[in-house]
């Protein structure tokens, strides 16, 4: 059997390492959001930040595969309806859990779905993790609790809350994950996300209209220009260049090692909450930050040898 070229064979890791930092300044905006002068209620953050990735992406995947669609069955459609459905639980529940908790706190919680992707892959797609994903399991989620733990006095108004509503983001994203997966076996990434961020940004746009009821104009005009670039940011970095080179990463490496890679996320957004916000971290939560590091590298080495 031929081996591929070392440069090919590490662009996955290369791409989804541009990736998890990009997607690291995700909680930063939000916060910013969420904060005086802007004051957006989280579900519009979540229902603007995928509204905006969808008109970002259409005139690409129109452009570039304009005769995609013809290819993509009513099954597979579901099925990307459904993951929509998952990737709009997922921010509506951890964007919100930032008004109640830490950056820390939020961002290591919702990244520890190596624990559903793992036993879900296993079960639903017969994907046994090998040896060394498993140790990088174990290290991840040792280091996530060490952070959470390290970071239980910087909690906010409800941190219980704010860490089951991450939790609960976690699982939500889980389910995501696993049907890119298996749906871009058939269908290309470009139509998958775009699809996908289309109809959570639908089941978002729902919600607030539920919540805000004859007001939704009245909330939807209080976003001025400065909360609009921010929304754009939010959408074009984390979730076009950064969620979307996660599903291009799904096509080429485990669901499982996706999802430990992301727990390198909490490092990049505690220095970012901490170099913007003041929010400090123990050093307890340094602790945690290495031990996930050595879960993703255990990891990466396993996956680079398969």
């Amino acid at each position: 059997m031929a081996i591929p070229p070392v440069g090919r064979r590490w662009t996955p890791f290369v791409v989804l390492a541009i990736a998890v930092l990009v997607v690291s300044s995700a909680a930063i905006i939000i916060r910013l959001l969420q904060q005086p002068p802007y004051a957006l209620p989280s579900t519009l953050i979540a229902a603007g930040r995928l509204a905006l990735a969808t008109l970002l992406l259409l005139p690409l995947v129109l452009y570039r595969e304009p005769d995609g669609w013809r290819r993509i069955s009513r099954r597979d459609l579901a099925l990307a309806a459904a993951s929509g459905a998952f990737l709009a639980v997922h921010f509506a529940s951890w964007i919100t859990s930032l008004e109640y908790t830490s950056v820390a706190s939020s961002v290591a919680l919702v990244t520890t779905n190596p624990i559903w992707v793992a036993l879900a892959a296993a079960l639903f797609l017969g994907e046994r993790p090998a040896r060394g994903t498993l140790i990088g399991v174990a290290l991840t989620i040792a280091g996530s609790l060490v952070i959470i733990v390290g970071d239980q006095d910087g909690g906010g108004r409800d941190s219980i809350l704010g860490n089951g509503l991450a939790l609960l983001g976690a699982a939500a994203v889980s389910g995501y994950f696993l049907i890119g997966r298996a749906l871009q076996r058939r269908i290309s990434t470009l139509w998958y996300v775009t699809l996908v961020y289309g109809v959570a940004a639908l089941v978002l746009l729902a919600i607030l209209a539920g919540q805000a009821g004859a007001q939704l104009g009245a909330l939807v005009a209080t976003v001025g220009p400065g909360a609009a670039l921010l929304l754009l940011a939010l959408a074009a970095g984390p979730q076009v260049v950064g969620h979307t080179a996660f599903n291009w990463s799904l096509k080429r490496l485990s669901p499982t090692f996706i999802a430990l890679a992301l727990l390198g996320e909490p490092i990049g957004s505690a220095l970012l909450a901490y170099l913007v916000f003041g929010e400090g971290f123990r050093p307890l939560q340094l602790v945690g930050f290495v031990v996930l590091l050595a879960g993703i590298t255990v990891a990466a080495r396993d996956e680079g040898h398969t």
